[in-house]
């Protein structure tokens, strides 16, 4: 990784973090070894199957908010609990459930599951401190994270033009953060806390995202999605002992809901890679903000900042300038390649 011609990355928020690999499944060689061949590219349709993903789990999001004040360890359990038979059903289905519990790399998928678990804790914790539209925005923080990480952990040569939209990114989230973070009203409602959370949150997410980079060497995406699902159960699971609240039948409804979501949605957006590519689908995961806009007005009675939307602009501009880079270096990369290999 010593060089700055990476394929490109999803960008895509925090509260997706660990629901699928991050990268194209038809594209890495061995990464889909015990899927059937891939079918043809259908590029609208790999749109609308990201579209469909992004507003299922944005309403899983929005069933975790309205759960209420439930700990985050229980909220973790029950969305990814309540998410495997749709994960075990969509595998058995396409005849990858025996195979998908193969790995070579175990150490690396625990490693990868308690960066996605942590991620997602942080980000539901945020969800019941923070306006759904502020929480979304703030979770496009991730991205700009992982090129910091690549830069500073993996020796990835990260040039002006990216450490540019990294820069105006954070502006974004300088923006959208600011009436959170008053002193007198923000840090005593608990929303500059939601604040830190949501950020860090983006953080574990974006180590998850680069986790998978290595994963998809020789991982499938179906063993990668069934071992996240497993890890976070247990993980969630074993919050336990901290102490859970008994739900209520309203908060059961929506605790069963958001798992059953969260495996719909996750299954959604794996079949959106098979029909489209990486940069095609990418800026679709946008629509996001326009759907968390109308949900938190509709259904939580939000009204969106002038803060929150010129600063979701900024991250969103920053996260797409960012797509573009990266996809402009691999074509570089692959161009390269042809021209050194022998012929």
């Amino acid at each position: 990784m010593g060089n700055d011609t990476g394929q490109p990355r999803v960008s895509r928020p925090a509260y997706q973090a660990g629901n699928v690999a991050t990268s194209d499944p038809t594209s890495d060689e061995g990464s889909e070894r015990l899927a059937p061949p891939a079918p043809q590219p259908q590029p609208l349709k790999g749109i609308g199957l990201k579209v469909m993903s992004v507003c299922t789990l944005l309403a899983m999001a929005s069933c975790i908010k309205a759960a209420g004040d439930l700990p985050a360890g229980q909220l973790v359990f029950y969305r990814s609990f309540f998410a495997m038979p749709f994960v075990l059903g969509w595998l058995l289905a396409r005849g990858q459930l025996h195979g998908a519990w193969r790995t070579e790399r175990p150490f690396a998928h625990v490693l990868r599951g308690c960066a996605g678990v942590f991620a997602m804790g942080c980000n539901f914790y945020a969800l019941s401190h923070l306006s759904l539209p502020d929480a979304t925005a703030l979770f496009y923080a991730n991205p700009l994270f992982v090129t910091i990480i690549s830069a500073l952990f993996l020796g990835e040569t990260v040039r002006i033009f990216r450490w540019g939209a990294v820069v105006v990114g954070l502006v974004g989230v300088v923006i959208v953060s600011w009436p959170n973070m008053n002193i007198v009203d923000g840090l005593e409602a608990g929303q500059g806390t939601g604040v830190i959370v949501a950020l860090t949150g983006a953080f574990f997410a974006a180590w998850a995202m680069v986790t998978v980079r290595w994963l998809v060497k020789t991982e499938t995406s179906a063993t990668i999605v069934l071992y996240f699902s497993a890890v976070a159960s247990l993980a969630g699971l074993a919050t336990l002992p901290f102490g859970w609240d008994w739900p209520t039948g309203p908060q059961w409804a929506l605790l069963i809901g958001s798992g059953a979501l969260g495996g719909l949605g996750q299954i959604l957006l794996t079949q959106s890679y098979r029909y489209a590519s990486l940069v095609t689908i990418a800026p679709f995961e946008y629509t996001s903000m326009v759907v968390a806009i109308g949900v938190g007005f509709l259904v939580f009675s939000e009204v969106p900042t002038v803060y929150t939307i010129i600063g979701s602009a900024i991250i969103i501009v920053a996260g797409l300038a960012i797509i573009w880079r990266e996809h402009k270096l691999g074509l570089e990369r692959r161009r390269a390649k042809k021209l050194t290999s022998p012929s």
